[in-house]
């Protein structure tokens, strides 16, 4: 499946103006930043072929899978060749790998969607979405396990090692925002009694390809110079509404492991980025 954008500066500017105020503002002939692509690709599916989860049932890809719950996992990028607001772009997605299993909580299917970003017939970037197809989730949400308390003098920063951190927080305004601006549907995003009562979920959930996106961000503003070549991206544990988060990025001499945590120091995602040497390098 295909389809075909240009990449104007209005879906960059909205997602600048409610997530990102310190990246330089969108102009036309300049590179967009990585991971932004996404936002200039929302979801056309049309409502009667959404699931009840408000996900997609049928999108011209993947199968009908009869799991009642979506949930992102995580996924694995390459930057090519960049892209520039004004370029025409065409994506092209399609089926990767889909696998069944049975785990703890019963049937589960992992489904992979390839989506490559073309200019001019040329591949810039290839990424490969993973999601996870779940059976029904308990009506009632397990409370997460409380950390032990420990004192001040005694705690241990999990991150003191990191080269840079960044502490973030959403609230359910910024949530709506990245649904509309990416067509996203899923009402574990804006629908409270579905998060709670049929996900078995807390609160709201952030979406994992913005936390995705928020941790490019955060390696695109520490780069110190480079590129990024790729970004192989895990979703571990629910981000929720209005609950702090810190992004910590470590270098290393593969590259830049990153990991996103609760304050309570559960990890919540995880990313390593390689490097291209130069940032106008190819």
């Amino acid at each position: 499946m295909a389809r075909t954008e240009q990449l104007d500066l209005r879906p960059a500017s909205w997602y600048r103006s409610t997530f990102a105020t310190a990246a330089p503002e969108p102009v036309l002939g300049e590179e967009l930043p990585a991971g932004w692509e996404g936002v200039h690709f929302p979801f056309e599916t049309p409502f009667a072929q959404l699931r009840e989860d408000g996900s997609p049932a049928e999108d011209g890809v993947l199968p009908v899978i009869d799991l009642p719950r979506r949930m992102y996992a995580g996924e694995d990028t390459e930057f090519l060749a960049p892209l520039r607001y004004g370029d025409v772009v065409t994506q092209r997605t399609s089926l990767g790998s889909l696998v069944e299993k049975q785990g703890r909580a019963g049937r589960l299917v992992f489904a992979d969607l390839v989506r490559e970003y073309l200019v001019d017939g040329e591949v810039a970037v290839r990424s490969t979405w993973h999601d996870v197809f779940l059976e029904a989730q308990p009506a009632v949400p397990s409370p997460r396990t409380a950390a032990p308390e420990v004192a001040a003098e005694d705690a241990v920063d999990p991150d003191a090692g990191a080269d840079w951190t960044v502490t973030r927080s959403l609230d359910s305004r910024q949530l709506f925002r990245f649904s509309a601006v990416t067509g996203n549907t899923h009402r574990i995003h804006y629908d409270r009694q579905w998060a709670r009562e049929v996900e078995g979920l807390d609160d709201l959930l952030v979406h994992g390809p913005l936390t995705r996106i928020l941790v490019l961000d955060a390696l695109t503003a520490n780069a110190g110079g480079r590129r990024l070549a790729s970004v192989h991206f895990r979703a571990k544990a629910p981000v929720l509404v209005d609950t702090a988060f810190r992004i910590a990025g470590t270098d290393g001499p593969e590259g830049t492991s990153v990991v996103v945590r609760a304050a309570d120091g559960t990890v919540l995602a995880s990313a390593d980025a390689t490097w291209r040497a130069a940032l106008h390098g190819t």
